[in-house]
């Protein structure tokens, strides 16, 4: 590195742009999958732009462990592939510059990329996923009336069947309500109002969400039947004083949280079988950084080829879902107990591993 710093500073130059580009290309990628559904945020919910680039941006960061690795294949192959077609490489062997030399930039660059891929996938991106399902859920209290559907029985609505002949979204205004509330089996209410508003607390969005209702009547059924006129009724649909805060999923937890749970006994064995896919998923994944590098110094130094411009994007995407498809064939005989957590979530890599180091040297010599 020190003897050829001219050579590493320039192929690192080349290597960080790109690696940049990638980072930027898949999460577009990744985002528009997504696209459905940020659209039903946008106009069924009606949340206002600011909202929406937070929910793109948690989104974002919980992609970085899958995006890390796929950005460094495409970052190496594009630039070992551009100093292939320009004959760079023969000119670098020319100057008396040897393949370690010339493959040392991007194997050090992956294993600082590695170290980065570990933290985000043990604590940044499993914040970003936090943040996201927490925001999604007071976005889905904030907005109850949206999901209550005009002329439709709504069942579900917070231990609730509503039918509102009128719906109004944006104001939450319901026009001729009738409610059956089974929160108490014992006792359960038919409520009937010819108005109701549905409105939540806008300091604590999430948090508190008050269902008001406008001339009705409320009937009663126990031993006898009792039916209770009122002009106006309040019905407080999330209490926030008895509101629990939502479980985090195994996606959210970082490593800490992850090593204690894999270790207690007051869980079942499928849930501490979850944390522990979790945890080898997310070491496997910052590990993959290594494992593409080198596929992408295998097929990226090659000097006899004389292919497109874009043939390092081609390849990247080939590998990558060639990778995911083996991945997640593995993950699923590990969820199924037919192959060991450890063995089946890290065999994938060990493979393309070996695949890697073989062409890295057939193209060595």
């Amino acid at each position: 590195m020190f003897k050829n710093r001219r050579v590493f500073g320039y192929i690192i130059s080349e290597i960080i742009p790109s690696f940049l580009l990638g980072i930027f290309v898949f999460i577009g990628v990744l985002l528009m999958f997504q696209a459905l559904r940020l659209t039903e945020f946008l106009l069924v919910h009606g949340i206002k732009w600011t909202t929406m680039i937070r929910i793109m941006g948690y989104m974002s960061i919980s992609f970085l462990p899958m995006l890390l690795p796929m950005s460094l294949l495409f970052a190496v192959l594009l630039t070992y592939n551009r100093f292939s077609m320009d004959s760079e490489i023969i000119a670098f062997k020319s100057c008396g510059v040897n393949t370690g030399s010339i493959i040392l930039p991007a194997l050090v660059f992956s294993f600082i990329v590695t170290l980065i891929s570990s933290q985000t996938s043990f604590y940044l991106a499993p914040w970003g996923n936090r943040q996201f399902e927490v925001l999604i859920n007071r976005l889905g209290n904030t907005k109850a009336a949206a999901s209550i559907k005009e002329g439709t029985f709504s069942e579900g609505f917070f231990d609730m069947v509503v039918y509102a002949n009128k719906v109004d979204p944006q104001t939450g205004l319901l026009s001729d309500l009738f409610i059956y509330d089974e929160k108490n089996p014992e006792t359960p209410l038919t409520i009937v109002a010819s108005e109701g508003q549905v409105t939540p607390d806008q300091t604590k969005p999430g948090h508190s969400v008050l269902l008001r209702l406008f001339r009705g009547q409320i009937h009663r059924r126990t031993e006898t039947h009792t039916v209770i006129n009122f002009d106006s009724f309040d019905i407080l649909l999330n209490d926030p004083i008895k509101l629990q805060e939502k479980q985090k999923t195994a996606s959210s937890l970082n490593l800490t949280e992850l090593q204690i749970l894999r270790q207690k006994d007051s869980f079942s064995t499928e849930q501490r079988k979850e944390f522990d896919i979790e945890y080898h998923k997310r070491g496997a994944l910052s590990v993959t950084c290594l494992v593409f590098c080198l596929l992408g110094l295998a097929f990226g130094i090659i000097t006899n080829r004389r292919s497109g411009k874009s043939s390092g994007f081609v390849l990247s995407v080939a590998f990558i879902i060639a990778y995911w498809i083996i991945y997640l064939s593995f993950e699923s005989l590990v969820r199924s107990n037919q192959i060991n957590t450890l063995i089946g979530l890290w065999l994938p890599n060990v493979l393309f591993t070996v695949f890697g180091l073989y062409h890295l040297r057939k193209s060595w010599n």
